[in-house]
Order: C-alpha cells, then structure tokens, then sequence
C-alpha cells in the first residue's frame, strides 16, 4: 500500500514538472479601432472584423456610442476611455496588436503613446489614418458632417471648436501653425510637436513596437493631403508643396521615433490603389494579416502563477 502511494505521488509530481514545464505557444490578439461616424455594429466594420478573426482572434473596441461620439467626443477623451477599456480586458495582458481605420488612428496611436501601465502593443496597422492632419475638408463633401466641419472650419482652433468636435483635433492648417500649436488639443502632443514640450515616453513607447504599417489609398479623396496616411504632409506656410514621410521635421528630429523604427526595418509603406478605406479582403490577407499571426511563448508556469 505505502509503495503504491509512493509511486501515485512520483508519478503526479512528474506531471505536474512536465506540465509547467513545457511552453506553450499562444497567438496574440487584436483590437480594432473604427473611424469617424462609424461603429463596430456597421456592416463594413464586423465584416473586416470577421475576416480579421479568420487568422487571428480580436475583437472591435467600441468609445461611447459609437457613431455619435467618434464625432463629438474628445480625441483626448476617446484616447482615455480606449486605455481604460483595453487595461479591463484581461486577454490583452500579455500584448496584443492594433488595427486602425481612419480617424481610429488617433485613437489608437494615443493608446499606444499616452497609455499609462499598459500592456504592450506589438504590431500596429493603419489603414488610411491621418497621422500628420488634414489641412482642408474635401470641397464634394456636402453631407450632415462636413456640413458641420465646413461652419466651424474657420474657427477650427477655437477653443469650444477644439471641446467637442472631434475631427477638429487632427486640423492642420500649414499657414495658421501658431494657431495649431498653441491651441489644437490632440495632434501637436500627440505627433510631440510643441517646442521645448518634447516627451521622450511617446517616443520611447512609440518606438517599442515590433512592425508599423501604415496604409495609403492612391484614390484617397477624403484626407488632405492622402500622404498623411503615411506621415507626409505640407511644410509650414506652405499647403501646395507636400513632404515625402522621411523629408518631414517630424522624421528627420525623430519627434515620436519614425526614423528609429525606420531604421530598425520595423517601419513599412503601403500603397493601396483604392479610394478611402477602399480595401478588398485579398488586400487584408496580404497586407494586414501578416502582423496579426505573430506568437508568443509563456510556460505553463507563467500561466497558473
């Protein structure tokens, strides 16, 4: 009877040495962030949504209401509420990957830059996001939201404008940059284009990714200039010439650590023919799946810790 206990108790310590011993691979998940006047319950959002959880496992992160909110709502306060609700989701905790649409860019990039005790991002992709502003609202825009952007254009760096319009955070006006970096609320702190306001935390956060993928649309007619889906944008009093990415201030300085990733081979250009967010799903299989198939490794001690 004692052997046969001995050996009931051999045999479980040995299990249980070979159990937290081995590693076990897990995929990273992701988290989805939607553009202005849209939400993660809109067709084209579970659609992408859907095809995204063909090869990996995410989900799409709602700010508020959603469509209301993504217009009248703070970047600042939907980048708050996005490091909120990303530190409440437990299946994070070990690192994840972001997609962006559009406006969600801002949200997104201010997760990665502003997010206190945060998990880490790994991969961060952009589709159409407008990193570096937009200097005017497209003249063929006539619905209810540009209607709205077109009658406080003029008053854009307003301080009320600046309080509840949420597109008017990434306005950026090349002739009127005083005005944008004394009182736009969002892009100059979060692009760290203040002088003498530098934060060396965005740029080191910014920095730690593993991949940034940003995604152009050739036909982009939304975005003014579409380059800013890449970073580009018109030198300062100046809106007719438009920067290359990598002849930006904001690269050359290395303000938020483009160049450093750039360097790194972590920073990648994307050209899509498409107009705005005008993606097909074998264009997401090749250019944003890759980098929602990354693993990493704890051991099964990590995980019953």
């Amino acid at each position: 009877m004692e052997k046969s206990l001995q050996r009931c108790v051999l045999l479980v310590t040995l299990s249980l040495f070979f159990f937290i011993s081995i590693a076990v691979s897990l995929s990273v998940p992701f988290v989805f962030f939607h553009g202005i006047g849209g939400g993660c319950s809109d067709d084209q959002m579970r659609n992408l949504t859907k095809l995204l959880n063909n090869y990996s496992t995410g989900s799409c992160v709602e700010i508020g209401n959603g469509k209301q909110d993504s217009v009248f709502m703070p970047l600042t306060q939907q980048a708050s509420i996005a490091c909120e609700k990303i530190k409440q989701m437990p299946e994070l905790s070990d690192g994840y990957n972001i997609v962006g649409v559009s406006q969600g860019n801002l949200v997104a990039r201010g997760l990665i830059e502003f997010c206190d005790n945060a998990p880490p991002v790994f991969n961060y992709v952009s589709l159409g996001g407008p990193h570096a502003g937009v200097a005017a609202i497209p003249e063929w825009c006539n619905n209810w939201f540009c209607k709205i952007l077109k009658a406080f254009f003029s008053q854009v760096y307003d301080d009320h404008v600046q309080g509840f319009i949420a597109p008017s955070n990434f306005v950026k006006i090349p002739t009127k940059i005083t005005e944008y970096l004394e009182h736009s609320k969002y892009l100059p702190k979060l692009n760290n284009e203040r002088p003498g306001e530098k934060n060396s935390t965005y740029k080191e956060r910014f920095t730690s990714l593993h991949n940034l993928v940003l995604i152009m649309f050739e036909k982009d007619d939304v975005l003014i200039p579409k380059e800013s889906s890449w970073f580009g944008y018109y030198p300062d009093g100046d809106n007719t010439t438009i920067l290359p990415p990598r002849k930006t201030k904001l690269y050359t300085e290395d303000w938020i650590g483009l160049k450093t990733l750039d360097a790194a081979g972590k920073l990648k250009f994307v050209s899509l023919p498409g107009a705005h967010i005008q993606i097909t799903d074998d264009e997401v299989v090749e250019y944003v799946v890759p980098y929602l198939q990354n693993e990493y490794t704890l051991s099964s001690e990590h995980e019953a810790m």
